[in-house]
């Protein structure tokens, strides 16, 4: 039996621990919170993610909670004219994109690893490591085999230095209202120039039996959350329903400044996500903004990618196994993701005159008809190569 250290309860992390549990690992997960608890409002699991939910035994458990996606739309304020609009499954195979709030996912989740036999240490924030033992302030855990960092962004484990991105987001949970006549199986977004932007994502239920809910977001430059707080909450509304009329009753629910939290973005990616006995995955290993909404699907491809690698030979190989693995797939998308994101958020006035001009009449005809929909699914390149070995 392998002894595995892995720093982070995210969702990279409890999906690595609950594979390697699985497959008959000694594991053990710390968490800088007492109780195991996520960060964040919606999220959207791709099929490629779906699929290693299923292979954890927790696909079915996220179904009954979340919300299937089947269109992402998104349209130019001023003019009206559609921008964005791209279907999940236009070949009529049962593709669909999952979204969720963060907690729903989590809770399934952390019950997995629950089932599975992993040991949670708690309110024990990881600061660093010795050797094969994790640093929990002034004091040192005991060894293992194996130390994997899946703290996030933050990660004191990480030497990965991300480029700030000039814009973020602020993001908010509210009850899906009647009143609505948006679908509740489609991510609608509105966009003035790349400036501005708001979005709805519809994403089921936190909880078995409640209600049905939406994330809201609403673009601002990542320095400007302080002047949006000093804001009265009912200039916002009007400012982001004159942008666009049909987001009223969604923003009539948040009450207050607080029910939004503010998200920074940045993008980088490791070369080399492993060292001596530490494996890097999920945002300790690359970054980059939502825009394609792989950030939970590239996180469940890591610790699948890390599950078939420990299992495959000597575990001292086991990361360069899990990069192999996973490196053609992480450099595409974090060069997509690169290229796209300041045609939507930045101060550019050329850009989204190129994305509605331009890019938009080519995604709806061929090839574009034929590449966008597996761009968003995470599957326009293989997610996980195998048999690559070590080098």
């Amino acid at each position: 039996m392998t002894s595995i250290g892995i720093a982070g309860a995210g969702i990279g992390g409890l999906s690595a621990a609950t594979g390697l549990a699985q497959a008959g690992h000694a594991v053990t997960v710390f968490d800088q919170f007492e109780t195991a608890l996520p960060v964040g409002s919606g999220l959207v699991v791709q099929p490629v993610g779906l699929s290693v939910l299923d292979e954890l035994g927790a696909g079915d458990a996220a179904r009954a909670l979340g919300q299937a996606i089947v269109r992402m739309a998104g349209h130019e304020a001023a003019t009206g004219r559609q921008v964005l609009d791209v279907t999940y499954d236009p070949a009529g195979q049962g593709r669909v994109g999952l979204a969720m709030h963060r907690a729903a996912l989590h809770g399934v989740l952390l019950r997995a690893a629950e089932a599975a036999g992993v040991t949670f240490e708690l309110g024990a924030r990881v600061t660093g490591r010795d050797g094969q033992c994790f640093r929990i302030g002034n004091r040192m855990t005991g060894a293992f085999d194996l130390l994997v960092d899946a703290a996030g962004a933050g990660s004191p484990l990480s030497p990965l230095r991300a480029r700030p991105l000039p814009y973020g987001a602020i993001w908010g949970t509210v009850d899906w209202p009647e009143e609505t006549d948006l679908p509740g199986d489609e991510l609608r977004q509105c966009y003035r120039r790349a400036a501005h932007m708001i979005g709805v994502l519809p994403i089921g239920r936190q909880v078995a039996g409640g209600p049905r809910q939406a994330a809201v977001f609403w673009s601002m430059p990542r320095d400007h959350h302080a002047a949006w707080c000093a804001m009265p909450m009912e200039r916002w509304r009007d400012q982001a329903t004159a942008l666009w009329p049909a987001v009223a009753p969604f923003l009539a629910r948040v009450e207050h400044h607080g029910a939004m939290t503010m998200a920074r973005y940045s993008h980088g990616t490791l070369g080399r996500p492993h060292g001596d006995g530490i494996v890097h995955i999920g945002d300790a290993w690359h970054r980059a903004s939502p825009q394609l909404g792989q950030g939970a699907n590239m996180a469940l491809l890591d610790a699948a990618a890390l599950v078939r690698a420990v299992a495959a030979g000597p575990l001292s190989e086991a990361g360069h196994r899990m990069h192999n693995a996973r490196r053609l797939h992480v450099r595409a998308y974090q060069a997509v993701s690169a290229a796209f994101t300041p045609m939507y958020q930045s101060d550019s006035r050329l850009l989204p005159v190129l994305r509605d001009r331009v890019l938009f009449p080519v995604s709806q005809i061929w090839p574009g008809t034929r590449i966008l929909p597996p761009l968003v699914r995470g599957s326009v390149l293989p997610p996980i190569l195998a048999g690559l070995g070590s080098p």
